[in-house]
């Protein structure tokens, strides 16, 4: 997981009906080993975690090139007002400006309302 702390970027494994893994590269924040990421409500990565909640994260650059193991986790869209506020708070904490302007502008165009907070809790990992 130290690995994975001083990463950008992760990528996010989620999985299609058939059982095929669909890896994702976002931003992403750690807290009590939930790793907290954020989507557009209506993409697809949230559709699956909707419907089967099997997920994994790997550090990984801006392209998806993987640079650490897969750890495996549970993944869940955040419903909660305290849940989203306690992302925001660690993505916050983790990208500053970067993420402050990227919520600004999600605002003018009108996503920001349409976003889906994700926290994947991820497995101990073995040492």
């Amino acid at each position: 997981m130290k690995s994975l702390e001083r990463e950008s970027y992760a990528s996010l494994r989620t999985y299609r009906r058939d059982g095929s893994p669909v890896d994702t590269p976002v931003w992403f924040a750690l807290r009590d080993r939930r790793c907290y990421l954020f989507s557009a409500g209506d993409a697809g990565k949230v559709k699956r975690l909707r419907r089967e909640p099997r997920a994994a994260v790997a550090a990984c650059d801006l392209r998806g090139r993987l640079r650490g193991p897969w750890i495996e986790g549970r993944g869940r869209i955040l419903e909660s007002d305290a849940d989203i506020e306690r992302a925001y708070d660690a993505l916050h904490a983790k990208y500053g400006w970067l993420m402050r302007l990227t919520d600004a502008l999600s605002r003018l165009t009108g996503r920001y309302a349409h976003r889906a907070l994700i926290e994947v809790e991820l497995a101990p990992t073995e040492r």
